[in-house]
């Protein structure tokens, strides 16, 4: 770690640069970095729900509450289209359903679907409806109903999929009026994560109606305000407790504090440590976004399209010190695009291998021709706090090697158009999640082909070794192919990896039963008032 002396300093440069800056808190680990013993302060109050439950009452069905949440929705709550917001995905979870979701242990449990079977090249997947399952507007759904949205969602009547997880699907077939067989064009073991995708009515468009099999139906929507979800009274699964939720849009990070100090919401995800910590009197819960945080950088542009020049800022950047400054010691430093809740692909032997070395660093600028240093901006999104704190210690961090980093402030649909799409930057900071429990879902945008290698990291040796891991049936070989994907990644210095980022949730002692999942979602059917 940095002296205490240093840390001090950076930590009143940083504040002074973010003096004035608006911004709520990001769409984005388990344990306190080691980096940050005893220096940082706890959050105050911090309670598991178990303990808040048995202390003050038991959950009790019904009521309302309001959730905060930092950022607008997509444009589209189509479930089959791509969400460029992760909180997307957050409110959608609680309104459809897959044939099969994932739980908070990471399983993959049946939904839709009774039950399944894989066959052993792993390229046929059949899978039995689970009887008497209800659509919110009444109707019973029937294979014709998965049969339509699979085929809608991989594009086989258009040629054009809404998924890029399910453009390997070759053929959906109803067998009988309880069977649906999906065969692949090539096997892949991970494909039931991908059945995750929601099924709709047969001929529904979402664009015009929300109508899913979830534990929550669509209520209605304000843009820029709120989003209104109500129990489904028929729903198959467990009864949820409330009977309404009202997802309220919050962009400013310390507005979302005040509402929460004030009772104005009644809960916040993701919420990072030094805002968990100006609370009181309130529930405060630990976890993991479960992301991996990274400076991006656009591997297609000076100065970053050569190696030489991300190296040296893989060593001139300090991961702990950021984690420390930024995050008040909270975090988990990652060393490639894979985060820990991935356990069996997970490689902490990456995490360390640039160990913080400014003579390095300059010692390979020079060579790239940079002894001078270089001046690039970080396009950030101000509403995620955790990345413009980042930025901020990075900026202090590059000027030891002679570079200086300007901040762009853009809001989110501006950063999903021009940098995700449009890829027009040099360097951004965000944090990246799986949409599924794959590790595919964090390792396929970086080959060649895919539309969402933003980065423009092109590497004959990376797309064989990912080609060859989701084309092999063997676990074991598959692991290590996924891992030599992240080795590349490293060794290339694709981008310059952080941290998988803490994530604090704040509720009003009057709720409980939050759970957390290993994926970017929020499951409000096992929230409740205490009564």
């Amino acid at each position: 770690m940095k002296s205490r002396i240093l840390a001090l300093i950076l930590a009143a440069l940083m504040t002074a640069a973010l003096c004035g800056c608006g911004g709520g808190e990001s769409a984005q680990g388990d344990t306190r970095s080691e980096t940050a013993e005893a220096e940082t302060a706890a959050p105050a109050e911090t309670d598991t729900a178990e303990e808040t439950t048995g202390s003050t009452g038991e959950p009790v069905y019904g009521g309302e509450i309001t959730v905060g949440i930092a950022a607008e929705l997509d444009s589209s709550l189509d479930p089959h289209v791509s969400s460029s917001l992760a909180g997307t995905r957050e409110v959608l979870f609680n309104i459809f359903e897959g044939l099969v979701k994932p739980d908070t242990e990471g399983n993959l449990i049946p939904a839709v679907a009774e039950s399944y079977t894989v066959n052993e090249t792993a390229d046929v997947y059949t899978f039995t409806l689970r009887e008497g399952v209800k659509f919110h507007n009444g109707e019973t759904v029937t294979v014709g109903d998965i049969v339509y949205s699979l085929t809608r969602a991989a594009g086989l009547d258009t040629g054009e999929p809404l998924m890029t997880t399910l453009s390997g699907i070759a053929s959906v077939e109803a067998t009988d009026d309880s069977t649906a067989v999906v065969t692949l064009s090539a096997p892949d073991t991970e494909f039931l994560a991908y059945m995750t995708a929601a099924i709709i009515p047969e001929g529904n468009d979402p664009d015009e109606e929300l109508i899913g099999t979830g534990p929550f139906k669509f209520v209605s929507r304000t843009v820029q305000e709120n989003v209104v979800i109500e129990k489904f009274e028929d729903y198959w699964g467990e009864e949820p407790y409330l009977d309404k939720v009202t997802f309220q849009v919050i962009e400013d990070s310390q507005t979302m504090v005040m509402s929460l100090q004030s009772g104005a919401i009644d809960l916040a995800a993701h919420l990072d440590a030094s805002q968990a910590a100006e609370l009181s009197g309130l529930t405060v819960l630990e976890g993991s976004m479960n992301l991996v945080q990274a400076l991006y950088l656009n591997n297609a542009v000076e100065p970053f399209d050569n190696i030489l020049v991300r190296q040296a800022l893989s060593y001139a950047i300090d991961k702990y010190e950021i984690i420390d400054l930024a995050g008040d010691g909270y975090g988990t430093a990652l060393g490639s695009s894979m985060y820990p809740a991935f356990s069996k692909y997970f490689d902490d032997s990456l995490t360390d291998y640039y160990e913080t070395d400014i003579e390095k660093a300059k010692e390979l600028l020079a060579e790239a021709g940079y002894a001078d240093g270089f001046t690039f901006s970080i396009a950030v999104v101000p509403s995620y706090t955790p990345h413009v704190n980042a930025a901020q210690v990075i900026v202090e961090q590059l000027k030891q090697i002679g570079v200086t980093v300007e901040i762009e402030q853009m809001d989110a649909s501006t950063w999903y158009s021009d940098v995700y799409q449009g890829r027009d930057f040099q360097a951004t900071i965000n944090g990246f999640d799986a949409s599924t429990l794959t590790a595919s879902a964090m390792l396929s945008r970086f080959t060649s082909d895919s539309a969402k290698n933003f980065i423009s990291f092109y590497n004959d040796e990376y797309d064989a070794a990912y080609a060859e891991a989701v084309a092999t049936v063997d676990e074991a070989t598959q692991i290590d192919l996924f891992k030599q994907c992240q080795t590349i990644l490293t060794q290339q210095a694709a981008n310059v990896y952080i941290q998988d980022l803490a994530e604090f949730v704040v509720m009003q002692t009057n709720v409980g039963g939050y759970e957390f999942y290993p994926l970017y979602v929020m499951d409000m059917s096992t929230v409740y008032l205490i009564g």
